[in-house]
């Protein structure tokens, strides 16, 4: 019998948890397949997992049979930080806001104004916001702010991390809005299943729809947005966040939302990604009018 680890064990359990919540909501049965052989890997080894983590990085994880790049994030995520975002998501526990404040520096306010500007979940999803700009957009942080979050983070993960998807190595806009339509229609016709989130729902009810949907090697999930800024504007049937991965990548998300000034006005437009959508829609309405 191999000797049993802790840190391998908490990890296996929750992966075999996502198995049977992706089960459970309709996820493909080989992506299911896929955390249960994962977590066999990971309960089996010989090693605590904690230590190829601080000692091999992600490297040393992907080496591992059954673990490609996105379960060795979560695998790393587990490890160091003892949360994983996209079981919470599952479950319908994620809170954001609590997982940021135990950045020193970040209280409950300001925590809970990055998740809604900023649609990040991570840890590792705050430290990229903090290198490329984009936290100092939030009120209230501005650049000497975001330089010390970016210091501290570094100092907390203590690790060297592969790059986010970057611009190019996304899903096609045409795929992130057809995942979106998809999420639409099915929710409209009461063909999802539901969730019941924590946050915004005193009453437990399962209101929340959740997709699962391949495209290609391409894995998503899709939800209305559940944050403070939608339940605020009346969106929480309008934004929809779609997470994006592929078994060699690392997780990433879009927010698909209806325009409401501009050319683009009430059309489905895929956040920071607005000149794509332009000439997406521009090429469709040129095929429309030729075939007219």
């Amino acid at each position: 019998m191999p000797q049993r680890f802790r840190t391998n064990e908490y990890i296996a359990d929750r992966m075999r948890e996502v198995a049977d919540l992706l089960a459970q909501q309709g996820a493909n049965p080989f992506r299911v397949t896929a955390y249960r052989r994962a977590a066999d890997t990971v309960v089996d080894l010989d090693r605590d997992v904690a230590d190829i983590v601080a000692e091999e990085g992600r490297a040393g994880l992907i080496a591992l049979p059954n673990i490609g790049s996105s379960l060795a994030a979560a695998i790393d995520e587990m490890a160091v930080t003892g949360r994983w975002a996209q079981l919470e998501r599952l479950r319908g526990t994620l809170a954001p806001e609590k997982l940021f404040q135990t950045v020193p520096g970040i209280g409950p306010n300001l925590a809970r104004d990055i998740h809604d500007h900023l649609h990040i979940e991570t840890l590792e999803g705050l430290e990229q916001a903090a290198h490329d700009g984009r936290l100092e957009t939030v009120p209230g942080v501005g650049v000497r702010r975001a330089a010390t979050v970016r210091a501290t983070l570094a100092q907390m993960l203590q690790r060297v991390r592969p790059r986010p998807p970057q611009p190019g190595e996304e899903p096609a806009i045409d795929t992130i809005l057809d995942v979106d339509l998809e999420y639409r229609t099915k929710s409209n016709r009461e063909a999802l299943p539901k969730i019941a989130p924590h946050r915004f729902n005193p009453s437990g009810e399962a209101w929340l729809p959740i997709l699962h949907t391949d495209r290609g090697d391409w894995h998503f999930t899709a939800m209305f947005s559940n944050t403070a800024r939608a339940h605020e504007f009346g969106h929480t049937r309008d934004w929809v966040v779609i997470y994006y991965h592929k078994d060699d990548r690392p997780e990433g998300q879009s927010t698909v939302v209806t325009e409401t000034r501009g050319e683009l006005v009430g059309r489905r437009v895929v956040r920071g990604r607005e000149s794509d959508c332009r000439a997406y829609y521009a090429r469709q309405d040129s095929d429309e009018a030729a075939s007219a």
